[in-house]
Parts: C-alpha cells; structure tokens; sequence
C-alpha cells in the first residue's frame, strides 16, 4: 500500500475512543484494499455480563447490513439462468404484483414496503401470498421507498425459485462456504456458541424529535407500516435467540463478522476468492435510483441491493456515511453495523457490533472511523 499509515492509526484510536467513551460494549472492525487486509481489530466483551471476551473470530447478527450479500445472491441466481437486473420479475415470478424489472424491485422502486395484511414473519408462505395481493403504493418512475423487511422475502423467494432452495442456502452453498466468508444468512446450530449478545439501542439527546422517529411512532404512517411488515421479531430480545439466527432472514437475518462483510465488499470490487461476474458487480455498484425516500423520510440513492450517498444538483455528496469516493456503496444496518466496498479507492470497510444505537443510518462510531480512513490516500 501507498500512503499513510498514520490514518489506519488514527482508525484505531477512534475504535478504542469509542470504548473509552462508553458507546461500546464489543465490536470488531476490519478494512482492506485491493485484495489485502490492513487492518482489524476486536475488543471488549460479548455477553451483557462481561464474562467472555469479544474477539476476531466472535459473530453477531448485523440486521440489514445482510441486505448486500443477500442482493448479491439473488444476482448471481439469476445470472447462473443467464438473467439479469434488467429481466422482468415476472419471468421467474409470474404472480409478482407489477410489471417491474429486478433492478427495479432491488432499489425499492416497487412499492411493496408495507403489508396491509397482517402476517407473521415466521410464515414464509403466507407473507408470499400478501406480497402477491398487495396494491403496491408506487411503482418505478413514481416514488422510491426503503423496504426494511419485505425486501428480504422478494428477494428469498425468487432465489427460491431461480435454484430449488433457500437464499441463505445458496449464499453458503455457491458463495461464501466456497470462498471461507464466515458470514451466515441462516446460522448453523454448530455456530451458534460463537454469537454475541445483543443490547438494546440507547436514544441520544434529540432522537425522539427527527422527522422519521416520529413518523415510526405515528400510527399508520407508511414508515411504521414498513418496519411492521410483517410482523413479528421486533424486539433484541427476539434476535438474541437462536431460531432468529437459524431463521435465515436476508432483509436482517445475517450473523457474522466483520472480517467477512469486508471481504465480501472486496469480492464485489473483483478482488479476492468469489463467484460473482462482471455484470453482478456492475449490478451492485450502479445507482438505480435517487430521491426523497418516502419510507426513511430523506434522500436516499439505491444500487441493485445496496445504497450510496446522494448527490445534490451540483454533483457533490449530500452526506459521506460511505467516505469521500461517489462511487462507493454499502449498507448499514440496525443498530449501528456498517460496510461498503470503494471501487475508485479498491477499499472495503466493515464495523459490527453489540451496543446498538436508535439510528437507521451509520452512526457516530463507525462514521468517525470512515473519516479517519479517508485521512489518507490510497494510491
């Protein structure tokens, strides 16, 4: 690598700040560059108890930052048919409720965020056969909306019926197993040992009054409707048991560590041991869709499965949740856990964790680190 190593340093000095100031309870980092890792690092505890030591090795659900490998493996399904993101859903799923292309369905241009019927999220079937009957509240060219959870089962079910088997099968069987990610959507029992306790997500000062908190607790608004949809596995509690982890959910279900996130992002710039062709990387890293997110109630800006930080009208980034490179894309997930991959920089980056925070974006632990990253130049 060409640069300075002063800011893997500084990297690591806010990892260990962010324990200093009490924000974390466990956690692990890990970024790479063009093949090669740089730097990890994991620290602190993995039980509310402080009894067993967080290390490397410790997995932990990350919610939806699953819902970049869990794209790519609907990707890489389709491709292995000779499909793609511009083939009709309808092709592989013919009661799909709108004319829409995969890249379409994948940067939540459907509108299908929220169920009007209520189904559990433990009934696979059942929530198909909604999603099948649902007046979809947008279609593509009309509006864009986040879909929190109902994303994972469009997602599940078409993978299901492009191979014969589940999502999470799939990942393990053709891509992760394969290339020694250890990174689970549907975690093995002989794993299970290895997860970390979850704690619940403190509010900062202000949380309650944001636009989209009070949305989330207004009742019957889109943004409530779509984090209820559908029902079911609210609570940490929930996600701190093993049929969660077993589960296999790809909108929140994966449980890994943050060395696989970042080796997946790796895999997705074409670095690395992976299966996934030029047009399923092209398919992750191209922006789909910008806009006002009717969901998450701010600017957002998808890929097929992963987001990117928006642009305003002079081309400039509106916020850097994914460092300063406009290319680059990732996915957060609930609670604080955060990856991406750079192409313009060859660097990948992953933080998991167990303190959660309120925030349905990347939060102030991990965005300190991204911006100590960037204090160099990758040459």
């Amino acid at each position: 690598m060409q640069g300075d190593m002063a800011s893997l340093g500084r990297v690591s000095e806010v990892f260990e700040e962010n324990f200093h100031e009490g924000r974390e309870l466990g956690a692990s980092v890990s970024i790479w560059w063009h093949g090669q890792e740089l730097w990890s690092h994991a620290d602190g505890w993995a039980d509310r108890a402080r009894t067993i030591p967080w290390t490397e090795k410790t997995l932990v659900p990350v919610y939806s930052a699953t819902k970049g490998p869990a794209a790519a493996t609907l990707l890489h399904a389709l491709r292995r048919q000779g499909l793609g993101a511009e083939t009709p859903v309808r092709e592989v799923w013919p009661a799909f409720p709108l004319e829409a292309s995969f890249a379409e369905m994948m940067s939540h241009q459907c509108g299908l965020a929220a169920l009007d019927r209520k189904v559990s999220v433990w009934n696979f079937d059942e929530v198909v056969e909604a999603i099948e009957q649902q007046q979809p509240a947008w279609t593509p060219g009309t509006g864009q909306g986040y879909h929190p959870r109902t994303i994972g089962f469009l997602y599940d079910h078409c993978v299901r019926r492009l191979t014969g088997i589940s999502l999470g099968d799939w990942w393990w069987q053709e891509i992760a197993g394969p290339a020694g990610w250890e990174f689970w959507i549907g975690l093995p029992e002989s794993e299970h040992h290895r997860v970390a306790e979850l704690m619940p997500g403190r509010a900062e000062k202000g949380d309650q009054e944001q636009g989209f908190y009070k949305e989330f607790m207004s009742e019957g608004t889109m943004t409530r409707r779509a984090f209820l949809s559908p029902s079911g596995l609210h609570a940490v509690q929930e996600m701190n048991q093993a049929p969660a982890w077993a589960a296999g959910f790809p909108a929140m279900g994966g449980v890994g560590t943050a060395r696989a996130l970042a080796m997946f992002y790796q895999a997705c710039l074409g670095y690395g041991n992976h299966p996934f062709d030029a047009e399923t990387r092209r398919a992750l890293a191209t922006l789909q869709t910008q806009g006002n997110d009717l969901v998450l109630l701010q600017t957002t800006a998808f890929t097929c499965g992963c987001q990117m930080d928006p642009l305003d009208s002079n081309g400039d980034k509106l916020r850097s949740l994914y460092g300063p490179s406009k290319r680059a894309f990732g996915h957060p997930g609930a609670g604080g856990s955060h990856a991406f991959g750079d192409p313009e920089n060859g660097v990948s980056f992953a933080y998991v964790m167990n303190q959660m925070s309120l925030s349905v974006m990347p939060g102030h632990r991990s965005q300190r680190m991204v911006t100590a990253l960037y204090g160099t130049s990758f040459e």
